[in-house]
């Protein structure tokens, strides 16, 4: 039985390999010879985690989709455990969003330019200046009615323990004035811990808390902010979680 499910994460390992320039590509022919919108794009990549979520074996329940108004456009601040919850969130979280990540990943080849057409926000770390420029973008994107997910960790949790809330993140929701919502990934560590290649079955939460209005909140109090947020995903997590 070990046996099978370790070939079944190999499996898994080589079907991302294969699967993800083609994703790429087939939402670039969308959005430059069909000439679709980016929501539409979002197909290619949304059946490619659903994919992969089936050949691993990995099961997603959301929970809380009724705090959030339809047509509103949101900030979901969550914790990251895993490369898993990019699949979880992007095959089964049903919600219209696009990811706010670092710059470099819209520079790979294929990969980067699906990204970036398809209405992903890349962010600038490398010097304060032009971070600053880069979520004053996001801000932006964000008032025009475009909602994003993003790790306020700023990396994978090696443990599972939920680290400190950057400030960087709270900016973009501050100056965007929209609601953030704290959201919690339970189970996507057992699934895929940081440092490990090859994923096993199992069961992932998605849970969201209510909308948080950034407005409320001076640039000033960014880190406030940040902390109460950390707080609303620390009680998220606290509540009961799969086993797998």
């Amino acid at each position: 039985m070990a046996v099978l499910s370790y070939l079944r994460g190999l499996l898994t390992v080589v079907f991302v390999f294969i699967m993800t320039p083609l994703s790429s590509l087939q939402a670039l022919f969308y959005l430059l010879v069909f000439r679709t919108s980016e929501k539409t794009a979002q197909a290619a990549p949304t059946t490619w985690a659903k994919m992969i979520l089936a050949v691993s074996g990995v099961k997603v329940r959301v929970e809380g989709m009724e705090k959030l108004e339809p047509g509103k456009s949101y900030i979901f601040a969550a914790n990251h455990q895993s490369q898993f919850d990019i699949f979880c969130l992007q095959g089964r979280f049903g919600w219209d969003f696009r990811w706010l990540a670092k710059k470099e990943l819209f520079q790979i080849p294929i990969f980067g330019p699906a990204l970036r057409r398809s209405g992903n926000i890349p962010v600038d770390r490398t010097s304060g200046r032009q971070a600053m420029k880069s979520l004053a973008e996001a801000a932006e994107r964000i008032k025009g009615g475009t909602s994003v997910v993003i790790f306020p960790e700023g990396t994978r949790s090696v443990d599972g323990t939920l680290q400190t809330f950057k400030a960087g993140g709270m900016v973009i929701a501050i100056k965007a004035g929209v609601g953030v919502v704290p959201m919690a990934i339970c189970g996507s560590r057992r699934v895929l811990p940081k440092g490990r290649l090859v994923p096993r079955s199992g069961e992932v939460v998605i849970r969201l808390g209510e909308p948080v209005d950034a407005s409320a909140y001076t640039l000033k109090e960014k880190q406030d902010l940040a902390d109460h947020l950390r707080a609303q995903v620390a009680n998220l997590l606290g509540q009961e979680c799969p086993v797998s």
